[in-house]
């Protein structure tokens, strides 16, 4: 018999704010010239999700991850004026007082990405530090760890990279299939739920979500791993997923 409804797990469902140039944007497999705006002013789109009963928001400064530094100050304090739900950060921090300061400023975890990859010290200080609090982005391009805004691909395997933080006290790795990202051509399944077998920390899968059907699928096969949510981001922008058909399959 398959198993019953009220024995799965939810899943958070987190949309995406990327921003570039203090606009919301969408890239297509992390290219930035491959830019769509959705939308103008981040402050009002962080609400909009809020009020369509997100529980959390994702929020990426794009500038920020090709810079090496925080570019897009002003539109995340202006999501964080806007919303009550928690939201974390990633792009372009690469420091402890870096990520003080999002802390301190009403940021709930801070994503290390680039940073994860270069400086693992970091990492282990910060969640000594700022425990639970900290989370690792791996975006990986064929399965191997790509860094600077996607910019470069390394030669250290996604789930190395994973393993490395196992008892560091991060409170969850976002795992992104480049290849897929803003390509709605759905979820690398297979990549993310290997990484999360391999794990005890959660997994939040992301990349490539283009429509329901793709939820289903995770949904169908997230009892029993590490993963704890998803990110999606074009599909919710031009309506391929509707919110409050996708937050209630992924709570049940």
């Amino acid at each position: 018999m398959p198993p019953c409804v009220a024995s799965m797990i939810p899943l958070t469902l987190y949309p995406a704010i990327d921003l570039k140039d203090g606009r919301c944007v969408r890239l297509r497999r992390g290219e930035m010239d491959q830019a769509t705006v959705y939308a103008e002013d981040p402050g009002a789109q962080a609400k909009a999700w809020q009020q369509a009963g997100f529980q959390w928001l994702h929020v990426v400064d794009l500038n920020g991850a090709f810079a090496g530094k925080p570019v897009n100050g002003d539109a995340v304090r202006s999501i964080l004026a806007n919303v009550t739900i928690p939201v974390q950060l990633g792009g372009g921090i690469r420091d402890l007082a870096g990520i003080a300061a999002w802390l301190d400023a009403g940021i709930r975890r801070v994503i290390l990405g680039s940073a994860a990859a270069k400086n693992p010290t970091l990492v282990l200080e910060a969640c000594k530090r700022f425990p639970g609090r900290i989370v690792v982005g791996i975006d990986a391009r064929d399965g191997f760890v790509a860094t600077e805004g996607w910019a470069e691909t390394s030669t250290m395997p996604a789930t190395d990279l994973g393993l490395r933080f196992e008892d560091a006290g991060v409170s969850a790795i976002i795992y992104t299939d480049i290849g897929r990202d803003g390509m709605l051509s759905g979820l690398n399944l297979d990549q993310t739920i290997g990484l999360s077998q391999r794990l005890t920390t959660p997994v939040i899968a992301s990349g490539g979500v283009g429509s329901l059907a793709d939820l289903a699928a995770l949904r169908a096969v997230a009892d029993g791993t590490r993963i704890e949510g998803v990110i999606v981001g074009r599909a919710l922008y031009d309506g391929r997923v509707d919110s409050a058909e996708a937050l209630s399959l992924l709570a049940t």
